[in-house]
């Protein structure tokens, strides 16, 4: 579907309708931005032959659907699963379960992490590439002059400026480690990916007075900090709660280490500790508050959750430290039989986070303060509770 027809435009209006209000600085960007032109091709996952995998589908085929896709403010379309694009695999490709490692972000998220940075109309501003759209929007906003976009992906570059240059536009584009040196100084970092700590080259990048915007891995906290006199920065953790793909440094994440054998201990071990929980079993990395909470106090627990099909519910906690917990209940709504092993007792952990959030209300890292030194780490205080992100 070409891009001069009306048909993408109802579609990209509709849309701007429902993210912003008309007189939004915003709403002109999401309203005349073909955003079809930057998902051509997508990968959706779900379960095929009783396996979860990814399934390649192809905007050309059908468009109806391809513009229900595209024009979705609350999707993300999934570009890349693994190292392979979903523009260059073969037609009909089914991939088997991987981490997917590029997408089109929704376009609700991406306005919303532009408001937070408060966009000037002289701002000089980094956006992450990725497909691109978020470029467009930030070059219709500000001026191709002012947009300097980075990818660690070649292609996603190469790309990205062949299909910013077919809608009229030409932003500085360049491949790019976002966590290492950044090409050229800035008022506004916006970063569309989760870094495991504040890069310290964007403090030095960032103009006095710059605010960045971004999200850290493993949680669901949106970060938005402005640069200060000693080279740090201060700000807050939003209110709302946000999560992208983590940062990559080459083609692919690298492997994970093989933990099949501590999964089938904590699948099948008695326990050196068996206890009943103080609470139901929770999904817990459906939550963002007591996930994000749970990360900064005992960082890299890994987590799954099965339903039976008499309805009892096994969660697993899983660290690279040998520790693991599996608590059981034979409903949704009874408490749990815990079996702990390992050097920490990871149940115990979450069951202490979501006491607090019972006496409280809520978690101290929901509009924490936030402060952060010139190397990027990364200090979180509210009403007397501390959490800190060292610089990596």
């Amino acid at each position: 579907m070409a891009q001069t027809s009306p048909a993408w435009q109802d579609y990209a209006a509709r849309m701007a309708d429902g993210i912003v209000r008309p007189e939004s600085r915003w709403h002109r960007p999401l309203a005349r931005t073909p955003r079809h032109l930057f998902v051509p091709r997508w990968w959706e996952s779900g379960e095929r032959d009783g396996a979860w995998a990814y399934e390649l589908c192809d905007g050309a085929g059908d468009t109806g659907r391809w513009m229900d896709i595209a024009y979705d403010g609350g999707l993300s379309v999934i570009t890349r699963v693994g190292p392979l694009h979903a523009d260059l695999a073969a037609p009909g490709a089914v991939v088997p379960e991987t981490r997917p490692t590029s997408s089109s972000t929704l376009p609700r998220l991406v306005t919303q992490m532009y408001q937070h940075a408060f966009i000037a109309d002289d701002s000089r501003t980094l956006v992450t590439c990725g497909s691109g759209y978020g470029t467009a929007l930030a070059c219709r906003r500000l001026g191709d002059q002012l947009v300097t976009s980075v990818d660690v992906d070649p292609y996603l570059i190469e790309v990205a400026r062949e299909r910013l240059a077919a809608i009229g536009h030409q932003p500085r584009l360049e491949v790019c480690d976002l966590t290492g040196e950044l090409p050229g100084g800035y008022d506004r970092i916006v970063s569309t990916v989760a870094v495991p700590a504040i890069p310290a080259s964007w403090l030095k990048a960032l103009a006095p007075g710059g605010r960045m915007v971004t999200t850290l891995s493993r949680t669901g906290l949106l970060v938005v900090a402005d640069k200060t006199p000693d080279g740090g920065a201060v700000g807050r953790v939003a209110p709302e709660a946000a999560g992208f793909m983590n940062t990559r440094h080459g083609d692919d994440y690298p492997l994970a280490p093989d933990d099949t054998g501590l999964w089938h201990t904590a699948r099948t071990a008695e326990g050196e500790s068996v206890t009943t929980g103080l609470y139901p079993v929770m999904r817990v990395n459906s939550t963002w508050d007591v996930r994000s909470t749970l990360e900064l106090i005992a960082p890299g627990i890994k987590h799954r959750m099965e339903t039976a099909e008499d309805g009892s519910r096994t969660a697993y906690m899983l660290h690279d430290d040998g520790s693991w917990a599996r608590a059981t209940a034979p409903g949704a709504r009874e408490l749990p039989t815990v079996h702990q092993g390992g050097p920490r007792r990871l149940w115990e952990e979450l069951d202490r986070i979501r006491t607090w959030l019972v006496i409280d209300g809520d978690l101290p890292i929901s509009g924490a303060a936030v402060r952060i030194d010139p190397d990027g780490t990364c200090h979180f205080e509210r009403s007397g509770w501390t959490a800190t992100i060292n610089a990596k």
